[in-house]
């Protein structure tokens, strides 16, 4: 699916990132939407494997051309919760206010069973899960990391070869 703009974010003070920062900010990486929530056991026995495999790629000694960059999109139940875990994971995320993290939910069809009740039934997966965007094609889904069933082993599904995906 395209994003027909990009989602609002915010750094992990809680401080908005500037639509007009996005660009210079995310130059040269590959981009993956990180949809979680603390309270969520297989999200937070999977977080230590997500980020091992960010500090891997992004090392000085990886063969990775490009670094990755990891946007949380949440499920959790408050903007302190979001705050307190992007600040430990070292990660920009989508806020819950004006519903923007509902929407980008939507849109790829990912979210907590217990937020079936609000955003319906027909989504595609659960929480934890990744949606690498295509820098090169105005940020549609490239690839879609299935962790809610396949763990640590969906990381192996995210093609770091190449230039296809880097923003």
């Amino acid at each position: 699916p395209k994003y027909p703009s990009p989602p609002k974010l915010q750094t992990p003070p809680g401080e908005p990132l500037p639509p007009s920062s996005l660009p210079s900010h995310l130059s040269g990486k590959r981009i993956a939407l990180y949809f979680s929530a603390g309270w969520c056991p297989m999200c937070t026995s999977f977080e230590p494997s997500l980020l091992a495999f960010r500090e891997a790629v992004n090392s000085p000694a990886s063969n990775a051309k490009n670094d990755i960059e990891l946007i949380y999109v949440p499920s959790d139940r408050s903007e302190e919760e979001i705050l307190k875990r992007t600040a430990a994971m070292k990660m920009l995320s989508v806020p819950l206010a004006d519903g923007e993290a509902d929407r980008v939910k939507a849109r790829y069809k990912i979210w907590s069973g217990s937020e079936c009740g609000k955003l319906g039934t027909g989504r595609r997966s659960g929480v934890p899960a990744l949606v690498v965007l295509d820098g090169q094609k105005n940020g549609e889904e490239m690839a879609f990391l299935a962790a809610e069933s396949k763990g640590a082993k969906a990381l192996e599904d995210w093609d770091l070869e190449g230039g296809a995906g880097v923003w």
